[in-house]
Parts: C-alpha cells; structure tokens; sequence
C-alpha cells in the first residue's frame, strides 16, 4: 500500500514538473516555478484555516431539490474543482476537520483561488487562480436543502436516520438533533437571506466585503442564544473578482480598494484573519473585570500561517508551451507596455516601507481609473457594534462606538483576534455545529418559541443589468478609516489596487469586478465593449480570456451612464487609442508576464 501512494505522488510529481497530460482526464498542471510541488498544492488544496460550516454528516444526508444527494457530483455543478485525493467527496477547498467520529466540514482558500480552463479538449489547473465557482448559487442551496429537512417532522425523521447510521435514532435523539439544526439554520438563514442579492453574483465573483461585514456584524455581536443583529445586515451587491494570489504577499496594499495593509508577516497575518473570520466561529464578549475583551473563535492560526508560506512558493502561471507565442511579436509589444501600462501603475517597483524596516514590498498605488464604483458603498455601513462595543487596541484600531462603521469593526475584531492569540489570552471555541452555532457551555441548545418553518430564501436570479437598489443614507466620496491611530488612512470613491500583472494571461475576466472578458476587449474603448457575455472556464488564447461564445451562464454589464451598478463595464481606457497591430503586439507580450 506504502508503494502504491509512494508511486501515485511521483507521477504527480512528474506530471507538475513536466506539463504532461495525466491519465483519465486529468488536468495539466500550468507551471508555476521549481518552488511550487505536487505536495505544496495538496496541502493548499485542503489545508485548515479554521472554518466550520457544518457537519460532514448533516451534509451527506441532505437532498437536491431533484432528490439526490447534496453531495453526489462533489460540488461540481457549482464549479468546485473534484480533488481525488479527499475521501469525502469534496472538492477542492472544502475539507474535513475535527473528531473522526464527528467530522467538520471547512472552506479554505483553494475554493475561491483555483482556476481550470479549458483550450481543444484539454483542461489546464491553474493554482491561486481566480475560480469560475458560484459561491452564492451553493451557499442559497445549501440554507434551502436544510430548510427542507426542517420543514416538516416526516422530512426531519428520515433525515435524522441518515445522519444516524447504522444506529437508528431515539425519539429523544431526534429531538435533540433537530434542535441543534434548527439553531444552525437560523443563524445560517438570517444570513444568507440578509447578504445574497436578488440578483446572483454569478460564476467567479463574489463580495467578500459584504460577507465579512455582514458575518462579524450581523451573526457574531448579538444576544444570545443566537448571537444575531439581524438588521446590521446588508445586501451584498457590490461583486468583485476572485483575486490571483500568486505575489499577493508582496503587495504594498491589498483588497481591491487598497485598503488593507500588506507587505509584511504581521499584515499577512491580519489579512488572513480577516478573510477567515468569514467562515470561522466567532464569539466576542467583555471580560467580566478589567477593560479587555475576550475574541474567542475557532481560527487555526497555524494553518493560516502555513498557508502563507505556501501562496509565497507559488510563482505566477506560466503561458504553456503548447499554446501559439510570437516572441517577436511580444518584444514588440513589451515596449508598448512599459510606455502604457507599466511606468507609474502596474511596474514592479520595490520599496521600503517605513512600517517595517527588514521587508520591501511592491508599491501598490491606488488609482482612479473611470471604473465601477459599488465597492466604495459598503465602506460607508454603519452598524450597531453590540457585544463589541467599545472594542479595541491602542494605536491599531480605535475604540468602537455603539453604531460604527462595519470596516472599522472588521479591524477591531481582527486586531483583537490576533492580539488575543499572540499573548495567549483568548477562550477556545469549539466547531459546535458550524456557522458559529456553538454549544452553550452547559452542552444545550437554546429551545425557540416556534417551530414554523422560517420563510425560504429567494433563489438568485441569473444576472442581470439592472442596477440594484442603493443603500440607505449614501456614503461620502470618501472615508478616512481607523483615526487616532497608526494607520489612518483615507479612501476615495473609485480608487482600486493597480497590481503587478504578472499571470495576467490566466485571471479573465477583468476589471476589479470582472465585467470585462477578454484582454483584447480591454482595449476596446468603453463604449463599444460587449454588454454580454458568457462565462465559463473554456478559453480564448488568441484574445486572452473567456471563450465568450461558450455554452455557460450570461453576464450583461452596464455601461458608463450607470457607474455604480456594480456591474458597469466603465474605465481603464490605456491602449484603447493604439492600432490593430500594436494591440496584438501588447496582447503578446502580456502572456509572458
């Protein structure tokens, strides 16, 4: 046996180093540089970070709304990766943590950052890429197939037997499950129900921002049993791209708003905590003496810092050699570049940041370039900050008021988080059964007045044009964030990161909120861009990105007359004034970043 998997690695091993095509339809492994192996991406592909979903039990035991199991085709339908190597059925970023007799299930960055592509009936793996994966679509689903067990006793009775086996349950033990799910469900209906817009996100987007201020406000700060501000929470309409993470930790800011600080092991740490507060339990509260707060949660700090160390082995897509390339013809293109897109955006310019003398970082300047402006909305939330009220670290994040801005209570909870961890002084907080639905200390779920069902969750609709509502009381054109301390900073409506475009070729469709499907369509002045397309993960190398006549899932985009849509197609007009040939010869050069 000890052969067999030794012999299974070095095929992986050969196959990632070589190009190759495996066997039964297995993806090539783009190269992704001599530090990046075979057995760094199967650590990546399900490394812990300290999610907790749901039980893996629970989730084997629901049904489609066809009647087949949740978990019968991995997840693919909704454009997860399969990953032979999990015993679970689950796809890649999805894994198993926990007991082995009460395993849970967790999302890991591998979910939203790995891409495959499809080009003449070959797929090519690209990892840290942005995924085609419909976040929204699985979390509507799931909140609904779990709404249907609970929907009536003889749905919950045969669910209670699958999730069982072989025992066959007590009339008390299915008494005592069905409280907890019910707990589960509440919490995880209130939010999907609070957060999805009615109108999807689509394959390959998603708005993180909207579902970390919406899970630490809105599920994390209430009163007990359920720990819910139903009313903090807000529909998250401003989509954005799954971001490349390849040269991610180099980057002097990071968000696609820039406002998060990078380049060094602390920021990473906190960048990485803000991310997994997402999908992590968390349970702030006062401490009964003195002024500090307890930020307990379930957040493997190990595991993020593993997996920093693997996105930092992982070097940029490289174009395959089997693909059409006229060198020519890109060092051509590569003086285009340097005098359009490099100089003063997207060079690669080291730096020493004052903030930490030992690490140079890439600057990352932020820029207003005519593009959609919906993420700057959000910035603008303000929210009651309940059991974090008066929450924060000197000189890092500033003390919470009762009503708050949402960024400023995202930096609290994470500044907390990790000061509680470095110095040892947090509670642990147990997986529970997912989504923060922890037991209470005295091992029972609270009992709830009613057992109505709770109203279904709408299902998103496919995309559409159509701008979505705005938000009540409109923010300012900017907002300048964390005053009185170390790193106030100003943001203004309309300025996103300008990154190194390294890998550039491999992370379609483009703009921050991916309303672009292809590099050559980018120099396409704005106004003549397409106002559709398909997305999917088959692939145009001559133009650079999606495959737009592809069978798959429509995106309409709106125009400049209709900026904060969320979808508009607007800005970023560099290299649209050059000729035919000139934007082949940039379009060339372009893959070889």
């Amino acid at each position: 046996m000890g052969r067999v998997a030794f012999l299974i690695r070095f095929a992986l091993v050969v196959a990632a180093n070589s190009g190759i095509e495996t066997a039964l339809g297995d993806p090539i492994y783009v190269d992704q540089g001599p530090t990046w192996t075979a057995e760094d991406r199967a650590d990546y592909y399900t490394r812990d970070q300290g999610s907790r979903l749901i039980k893996l039990t629970w989730l084997r035991a629901l049904k489609t709304k066809d009647g087949q199991p949740f978990l019968s085709d991995g997840l693919t339908r909704y454009g997860f990766l399969p990953n032979p190597g999990n015993n679970a059925n689950l796809p890649v970023g999805l894994h198993t943590t926990g007991p082995a007799d009460s395993p849970m299930v967790g999302i890991t960055c591998s979910a939203c950052h790995t891409r495959q592509v499809e080009v003449e009936g070959k797929t090519y793996r690209i990892d840290g890429g942005p995924a085609f994966m419909d976040f929204q679509e699985f979390l509507s689903d799931l909140d609904k197939a779990v709404g249907d067990v609970t929907a009536s006793d003889t749905a919950f009775a045969a669910f209670a037997a699958a999730v069982s086996q072989p025992a066959t349950p007590s009339a008390a033990d299915v008494a005592a499950l069905r409280q907890r799910v019910d707990a589960w469900h509440r919490r995880v209906h209130a939010f999907v129900t609070g957060t999805l817009p009615p109108v999807g996100w689509g394959p390959g987007r998603l708005d993180a921002i909207g579902i970390i201020f919406n899970r630490i406000s809105g599920t994390d700060v209430g009163p007990p049993p359920d720990f819910l501000i139903k009313e903090n929470m807000r529909i998250a309409d401003a989509p954005v791209r799954y971001p490349f993470l390849w040269n991610t930790p180099m980057q002097n800011q990071t968000d696609w708003a820039g406002f998060v600080s990078n380049g060094n092991r602390v920021f990473a740490l906190a960048r990485n905590t803000g991310q997994a507060l997402a999908f992590a339990n968390f349970e702030p509260k006062k401490r009964s003496l003195g002024l500090f707060f307890d930020y307990a949660n379930s957040i493997n700090f190990d595991g993020l810092e593993r997996l920093e160390k693997l996105v930092l082995k992982m070097g940029p897509p490289k174009w395959p050699r089997e693909w059409p390339f006229d060198k020519k013809l890109a060092d051509e293109g590569q003086k285009l570049y340097q005098r359009h897109c490099s100089d003063g955006c997207h060079e690669k310019k080291e730096i020493h940041a004052l903030r930490d003398l030992f690490a140079t970082t890439w600057e990352t300047p932020l820029k207003n370039v005519g593009t959609d402006t919906r993420q700057f909305d959000e910035l603008g939330w303000r929210v009651k900050t309940g059991a974090l009220k008066g929450a924060g670290t000197p000189g890092v994040a500033r003390d919470l008021e009762e009503e708050d801005y949402a960024v400023h209570m995202m930096f609290s909870a994470v500044a907390g988080t990790i000061l509680n961890y470095k110095l040892s002084l947090g509670s642990e907080l147990g997986a529970g059964d997912g989504f923060g639905s922890s037991l209470p200390r005295n091992g029972q779920v609270a009992r709830t007045a009613s057992k109505s069902p709770l109203p279904a969750s709408p299902a998103p609709a496919r995309a559409s044009a159509e701008p979505p509502s705005a938000q009540p009381s409109g923010p300012p054109e900017s907002l300048t964030i964390e005053p009185w301390t170390f790193f106030k900073r100003t943001l203004k409506r309309g300025k996103y990161e300008a990154r190194v475009l390294e890998g550039i070729w491999a992370a379609a469709p483009y703009l921050h909120n991916g309303s672009v499907p292809t590099l050559a369509e980018l120099l396409v002045p704005p106004a003549k861009r397409m106002s559709q397309f398909k997305v999917g993960a088959r692939y145009d190398i001559k133009n650079v990105g999606l495959d737009v006549t592809q069978e798959g899932p429509n995106r309409p985009v709106t125009d400049c007359n209709d900026l904060n849509s969320g979808n508009s197609r607007c800005g970023h007009d560099y290299g649209t004034r050059l000729s035919d040939d000139e934007k082949k010869a940039l379009l060339e050069y372009l893959k070889t970043l």
